[in-house]
């Protein structure tokens, strides 16, 4: 045996209430739907069923916003279906309609909670969503439901018994829907003999009355709202229905009233014919007199006279007959009213005695504005003309104001001469002079605009033509004194410019000079005779070019010097002209003994490479006569060799500077042989005192050979002497190695 607890039983009611509460719905929905498809001779039996192809759904949208939708397509698939679901519901967003986790596919497969809740949205869009009721703050709820809500409480007001809070249980007891008939149609019900515990009767009673003869669909039966939980939905789509209903007869009855309205004004039809005749009399009487009195173009010879007579034009035209005018429309509408009277009473139109027919009054009102029109042009032309000379004597004085503080300031301008102290500065001052000839060239329009003012109000005899001339002279005086500054202040401008630019060539003279000073300053004396060669030839260029710039520098200095002896105002200091010349003269005399001195430098440069080259020639010589000597060949061949290395010894002691090594460091010393010794001298300056205090090193008994594998250093020999000290030599190349070599070797055969 099964056992349901507590929670369990629970559960099971719920899900039988929501059950219950959707048949209820979907009974209550589907008569809904049918009452509104019964206008296009369409009908649904099932709610599920025959809304999933879409085209019932379509229909009743249509229905319901008067609107014409996609037509649906043709098919029963289920393709065809979602298609036709889609349009009804891509409608309803259109219409701003939230449709809330419902898609085509729900409604096709029949979903029954969410086809109940797409009807409900419909529902409440098209039927609830549009109520509006007025409180007494003349304020309307924002609330569909409460707006509802509110006329069900406002309609039920004052019964016993009713009190309308909800839409589910309040209206159980069947009371409510009887007073909301009762209330609008008291004839159909008796209220007071209703009793609260007869809720079944109250409800059938209400209901039948509602369909049978207020033509309302029977969306509920007695048994659905008479529960314990009454569905609320289904109550306020049935509610709905009635404030509809009675929404609309209420309109009906104030249309009755208006239609009573018109019977009134039939009997007043006659009281006002009277009063038309006697109103257009009176009117058409002022029209002529107005007439007679305007038509009279006399003006005063004075402008004051004509100010005067047009504010009292004025004065009719905007407060005298706006007044006749208005009387003119309440004319017409009093013979409209008359005639809106009569027709609606269907008797003979009224037709006013001659000469005072409404197109009558329009003829004579033309004829008042024609000459009303002929006067205000006549007194708006005079007054053009009296005001003309006024206007055109504050213009020009206007003009001659802006144009006198224009010249003075253009004048202060040219008057000044700050053109700069260099070259893009005065070209920068000659463009703004330009600018400024530009703007004054295109014032000079401005200018006439002045000049013919002035001649147009001596045409027209303006009283106080002798100060309007006085100032058009003053003007014309400032222009010409304006045009002649500007002309001197560009003559004095292009003086600048051209001193400028000439203390410019200096300045690109003086560069070149400073760059040809840092060639000629170049310790490069070449590395060997054919570079020496170049260099020289290349001095040669470059003194050439320092002949040419000279003849260019002459001419620079001729023309600079010659803006010192202008007459007038200057463009610069004379002193300070004077000063650049001699700059440059200074530097170019500079530039020339540099030039004497790098050319003097070259050629001992070349002396010292041509005796290098011919100790190169003489390296073949140096290696035969070694090896004579380190066979220790004597005779004859030694004595040449002798004589032939003393010439050589002579100039190696005077040019020849190599290294000594002492010890373990290498020292650059300078080395002096003489008579079989040599000496060690810290360099060529000081040969007086030894390096290191040491004794001149006898070469005899010694040996000298080039020293093998010593990595350090190349072009290394050893000296040993008898007493078996070493002395390491470095030469700066091989033939130099050799040749010191030999002429120790020399020494030591010598011995």
């Amino acid at each position: 045996m099964c056992h349901l607890s507590y929670s369990d039983i629970d559960l099971i009611n719920f899900l039988e209430s929501c059950n219950e509460r959707d048949a209820v719905q979907k009974k209550t929905f589907t008569k809904w739907v049918n009452a509104h498809l019964a206008r296009v001779s369409c009908r649904i039996t099932d709610l599920y069923n025959d809304l999933r192809d879409g085209y019932m759904l379509t229909r009743l949208l249509e229905v319901l916003s008067g609107e014409i939708l996609p037509r649906p397509t043709r098919g029963r698939m289920r393709i065809h279906c979602l298609e036709n679901v889609d349009k009804a519901l891509q409608f309803l967003k259109e219409q701003r309609v939230h449709l809330e986790n419902v898609g085509s596919h729900d409604i096709v497969d029949g979903n029954h909670r969410l086809t109940l809740g797409l009807i409900w949205t419909i529902i409440l869009r098209f039927q609830i969503q549009v109520i509006k009721i007025e409180t007494e703050d003349n304020r309307e709820t924002r609330s569909a439901k409460d707006a509802l809500l509110l006329w069900c409480q406002m309609k039920t007001a004052g019964y016993p018994e009713v009190n309308i809070q909800n839409f589910t249980t309040c209206w159980r007891d069947g009371l409510a829907f009887n007073a909301l008939i009762h209330r609008h149609r008291p004839d159909l019900i008796e209220f007071h003999k209703l009793a609260r515990s007869n809720a079944t009767y109250n409800l059938q009673q209400a209901f039948n009355i509602a369909e049978q003869s207020l033509g309302l669909t029977k969306l509920l039966d007695p048994e659905d709202v008479n529960t314990e939980n009454p569905d609320e939905k289904s109550i306020i789509t049935y509610v709905v229905s009635f404030y509809h209903y009675f929404s609309k007869m209420k309109a009906l009855i104030v249309e009755g009233k208006r239609i009573g309205k018109v019977l009134d004004n039939a009997i007043e039809a006659e009281k006002i014919i009277v009063r038309y005749e006697a109103l257009a009399s009176d009117l058409l009487e002022w029209i002529e007199k107005t007439i007679s009195i305007i038509s009279n173009q006399k003006f005063a010879n004075s402008l004051a006279g004509v100010q005067q007579q047009l504010q009292a034009f004025t004065t009719y035209c905007t407060i005298e007959k706006p007044i006749k005018f208005q009387e003119k429309g309440n004319l017409e509408v009093l013979l409209f009213t008359i005639q809106s009277k009569l027709r609606a009473n269907n008797q003979k139109p009224y037709v006013p005695h001659e000469g005072k027919l409404i197109s009558d009054i329009n003829k004579a009102w033309e004829r008042l504005e024609k000459v009303e029109h002929e006067r205000g042009v006549a007194l708006r032309t005079e007054l053009i003309r009296q005001e003309k000379l006024e206007l055109l004597a504050q213009r020009f004085d206007h003009k001659t104001t802006m144009r006198q503080a224009w010249l003075n300031e253009n004048q202060r301008l040219v008057s000044q001469d700050n053109f700069g102290y260099d070259l893009p500065a005065v070209e920068a001052a000659m463009k703004k002079h330009e600018a400024i000839e530009a703007d004054i060239s295109s014032y000079e329009e401005r200018i006439s605009v002045v000049v013919e003012l002035a001649a147009e109000m001596e045409a027209e005899g303006y009283y106080d033509i002798r100060r309007i001339s006085a100032r058009k002279e003053n003007i014309l005086g400032q222009w010409s004194l304006l045009k002649e500054l500007v002309v001197g202040r560009k003559a004095r401008l292009e003086k600048n410019l051209a001193l400028q630019k000439t203390f410019q060539e200096m300045v690109y003279m003086i560069d070149w000079m400073e760059e040809m000073q840092f060639q000629l300053l170049s310790k490069d004396f070449g590395k060997h005779l054919l570079e020496v060669d170049d260099l020289l030839q290349k001095h040669g260029l470059q003194e050439a070019d320092i002949t040419v710039q000279s003849d260019r520098v002459q001419t620079l200095n001729t023309a600079a010097l010659k803006f010192t002896v202008i007459e007038g105002k200057r463009p610069c200091d004379p002193q300070v002209i004077c000063n650049r010349v001699s700059h440059v003269s200074t530097c170019l005399e500079e530039l020339k003994q540099l030039a004497g001195q790098r050319r003097c430098e070259l050629e001992e440069s070349r002396q010292l490479w041509a005796f290098y080259e011919e100790l190169e020639e003489s390296g073949a010589w140096i290696r035969e006569k070694t090896s004579i000597l380190s066979t220790q060949t004597c005779g004859k061949d030694l004595s040449s060799v002798l004589l032939d290395a003393g010439r050589v010894v002579g100039l190696w002691c005077s040019k020849c500077l190599f290294f000594s090594h002492c010890s373990r460091s290498w020292v650059n010393l300078y080395c002096v042989l003489s008579k079989g010794e040599i000496g060690f001298y810290k360099d060529a300056k000081n040969t007086t005192t030894p390096y290191n205090n040491e004794n001149m090193l006898n070469l005899s008994s010694c040996s000298c050979d080039i020293t093998n594998g010593y990595k350090k250093k190349k072009n290394v020999f050893t000296l040993k002497t008898k007493d078996g000290s070493e002395y390491l030599f470095h030469a700066k190349d091989e033939v130099r190695n050799i040749f010191v070599i030999l002429l120790f070797n020399v020494c030591m055969f010598s011995q």
